[in-house]
């Protein structure tokens, strides 16, 4: 495992405000993605050079189920303080490990309302589509970890912590040291639901 201060990619991160901590990609369908010095958005697309790239859907399951769904999980992002937390739990995670392309600092991503853009880097925008819906993949990866990133809240509804989901609107390279900005969509906002 590389934590994001061993993150051979990293770059110095930019004063105050947030950032991006690492960036990786997979042309397999592999559970982890392997930490890059860049990776390329590509408009409507996802990550180029990613299994999932593509404007419809790509995860294995939902293709299975309908192959001409619209593709609302072209990037996975997950907050670096995340991968703080379970290891502060006992889980040995890095960037990439829990298959996310970017990770963030500063961000409350789960916090976004739907339709959320995020600008990362002088170019790229991502539209924030939904949070992802962790699965058995996650406990095969370390046992005991999907009870870490899926729980219920006092009034017993479902809670997803691994990140969120997004498009690409505007395509571009993003790297380590990238800032990130938020924009918000026009109120009333919609809470992220699972895509």
């Amino acid at each position: 495992m590389i934590t994001e201060e061993e993150n051979p990619t990293r770059r110095e991160r930019p004063v105050g405000g947030a950032y991006v901590t690492a960036v990786s990609r997979s042309a397999g369908h592999t559970f982890s993605k392997g930490c890059e010095p860049v990776i390329r958005l590509l408009a409507g697309l996802g990550v180029e050079g990613d299994a999932h790239l593509g404007v419809t859907v790509r995860h294995r399951s939902r293709v299975a189920r309908d192959p001409s769904q619209p593709n609302l999980r072209q990037v996975h992002l997950i907050h670096a303080e995340l991968h703080e937390e379970l290891r502060a739990a006992g889980f040995s995670v890095g960037p990439g490990e829990l298959g996310e392309n970017v990770t963030t600092r500063g961000v409350d991503l789960l916090g976004l309302p739907a339709g959320a853009l995020l600008r990362l880097g002088g170019e790229a925008v991502v539209r924030v589509t939904g949070l992802r819906n962790p699965c058995a993949q996650i406990e095969a990866f370390r046992s005991g970890l999907l009870a870490r990133v899926v729980g219920r809240d006092e009034e017993g509804r479902v809670v997803r912590r691994a990140g969120v989901m997004g498009v690409v609107v505007a395509g571009g390279a993003v790297r380590a040291g990238d800032r990130v900005e938020v924009e918000l969509p026009p109120p009333p906002y919609r809470a992220l639901e699972r895509v």
